[in-house]
Formats: structure tokens, sequence, C-alpha cells
């Protein structure tokens, strides 16, 4: 009989550990509605972990707040190290803050420590000013631990950003390797930030970079350099006129800009509220469908990866082919037609 007491005791107690559990997810989702930046950074973390009790409750909270997202201005930020995308994103932000009263929502990936993988650079060390604003969210993440330089739940921290009531959100990259793709596929106003003064002024830039650009902005337009920058940019728009146009029929804008003097800035947010007039019944549409077909294949990709490296017969078999791959015993193709017999066998069983 005491035994039968002490395991009803403990259902009970185990149902009441969900039903606090569950109050507390639904608050805290109900607080992320409100705009509350603190709910909004707790739920960012529970989505941007890997422990698999955060599993089903990020998939809640992400369910949740989907019907919410979706109306916030989408601005990926790129450009090579050096070109000062921090402290451009400090003054636009805050002029933006002043000038129209918006709420902003910066997700910025540091250059990461490769030991622990996290951000070296905090979000209070890089714009001061504009992370003391109580209407702006700055979101540093690390790089190391995905492709391309991007956090790999970027996307999920956009819908949550939109969720709360942000009306633009920034996607700073680090400028470097796939970054600029896998931004641009997330995004919906592509903003390349370049210097002046580097001698050949399209010295190492890759045109495919220069192709995705919606507009192209010569950042330090100021001092003895202002002059140098209005000639670099000059060049940079006769370079785009040779470029292939874009599909959506929109013409990429070039300008310049002093993040220390704040001169520029109004011009490029006009680049980008043309952009969104423009584009708001024809190719913006299209666009947020591109980016959610891209979400789908990029989980996808993800989950086959994560279940290969959970299954230990996958993974043998996977690093096996690679192997016979790497030492020239097998062509990638059919290695890789190997691998997904295997894969459909293993999971049949």
């Amino acid at each position: 009989m005491s035994e039968h007491k002490n395991r009803a005791r403990q259902k009970a107690l185990e149902r009441l550990k969900s039903q606090r559990e569950q109050a507390k997810k639904e608050d805290l989702i109900g607080q992320l509605l409100n705009g509350d930046i603190g709910a909004l950074s707790r739920a960012i973390t529970i989505v941007e972990s890997s422990l698999p009790e955060h599993q089903e409750k990020a998939k809640e909270i992400i369910d949740a707040c989907l019907t919410q997202s979706g109306k916030a201005k989408r601005i990926g930020i790129t450009g090579v190290p050096g070109v000062g995308k921090s402290s451009f994103l400090e003054a636009f932000g805050m002029y933006l803050l002043k000038e129209y009263q918006l709420k902003i929502a910066i997700l910025a990936v540091d250059p990461s420590s490769k030991s622990s993988g996290g951000s070296i650079l905090g979000d209070k060390t890089r714009m001061e000013q504009l992370s003391m604003e109580e209407q702006v969210f700055i979101r540093p993440s690390p790089s190391a631990s995905s492709l391309g330089g991007v956090a790999k739940k970027t996307r999920e921290a956009m819908l949550l950003c939109e969720a709360a009531g942000f009306d633009i959100i920034f996607v700073e990259t680090v400028g470097v390797g796939q970054s600029e793709t896998t931004v641009k596929n997330m995004v919906d106003f592509f903003l390349l930030l370049m210097l002046s003064g580097a001698g050949d002024e399209l010295q190492g830039i890759k045109r495919g970079i220069m192709e995705m650009a919606d507009a192209l902005v010569v950042t330090k337009a100021d001092g003895e350099n202002k002059s140098q920058a209005q000639k670099a940019a000059s060049v940079y728009k006769s370079a785009l006129h040779l470029l292939s146009p874009s599909h959506s029929g929109w013409t990429a804008k070039v300008g310049t800009c002093s993040a220390m003097e704040k001169t520029g800035l109004d011009k490029i947010w006009s680049f980008i509220t043309d952009f969104y007039n423009e584009g708001k019944s024809t190719f913006i549409p299209k666009l947020r469908k591109d980016q959610n077909e891209s979400w789908f294949r990029q989980a996808v990709e993800a989950l086959f990866i994560e279940e290969i490296e959970r299954n230990p017969s996958l993974s043998n078999e996977f690093s096996g082919l690679l192997n016979q791959v790497i030492s020239h015993k097998a062509l990638p193709h059919r290695a890789a037609e190997e691998f997904i017999k295997f894969f459909a066998k293993d999971i049949k069983s």
C-alpha cells in the first residue's frame, strides 16, 4: 500500500512539475510577444541550445511566434574586416532611433575563440551607445560552430525578434567565406560596405558578392578620405553597370557614409525604403518564399548530418566512404550514392 502511495505521489509531483514548466513556457511566450527583451533573450537561448530537454520547448516557442512574424525589414550587412560594420551599425541605428523611433534588432556574428567557440567581442564593447537604448536588442553569436560564419539558429532568432515587435532586423556577417551567400538567402535587402584608398578599388572584390548587393556603400568618407571615398563610389557605380541586372528588376544603389561624422545615413535609409516601396507587391513576396525554401533545405541538411553523427553505423559508413574519396579509391558522386543506399537501408532496419 505504501509503495502504491509513493508511486502515486511521484506521479503527482511529476504532473505538477510538468504543469509548472508549461505555465513558465506560456508565460515566456506571452512576455516575448509583448516585446519583453529579457524574454526574447531567454527564448533565443533555448532555441540555440543543443540540450535535448530544450529541443521540444524550442519548437513550441517558434510555433507560437510564427504567425506573429514576417513584418520586419530584414537587412543583411557585410564587408571585409576593418570596413567598420559595427561603427556603421551604431551610427545608423542611432539615426533610425532618433529620426523614426524604430525598434531595432542586431544579430551580430563575432569572431570566435577556437578553444571555446564563444564570442570574443561583446555587444557593449562594439556598440556602446546603441546597446544602452531600450528599443534596441543586440545579440552577438559565436561563428565557430556554423558554416559561413552565421550562427546556426539565426533564422529562428530573426523570427523571434519579429514576433517581439522589432521593425528592423540587421544580420551582421563576419564578411568572409560563405557568409555572404548564407545571409543573402535569409534577408530582403543586402548592404555591402566597402573601403576606399586600397589602390585598385576593385582588387579582391568578388564579382558574385557585388552581384548580390542591393546597395554598396563606401565607409569612412570623412576628413582627408572624403574625396577618395567619392571617387571609389564612382568606380563601384561604373562596375555595377557591367554586371547582370537583378532578377527582381531592382538597380543596386551606390553611396558613401561616415559613421564618425554621421553623414550619408539618410541616403542609405532612402535606398532601403525605396527598395521596400518598389518591391512590396512584386519581388519582396517572392524573396520571402525563397527565404523559406532556403531555410527548409538547410534544416533538412542539418538534420541529415545530425542523424549521421548520432548513429554509429551511419557515422562509420560515412567515414569509410570519405576516406575512400580522399585516397582516390572512389569518386565522390559514387560514394555519395553508396551512402544514400546504406542510409535508406539503415533507417528501415
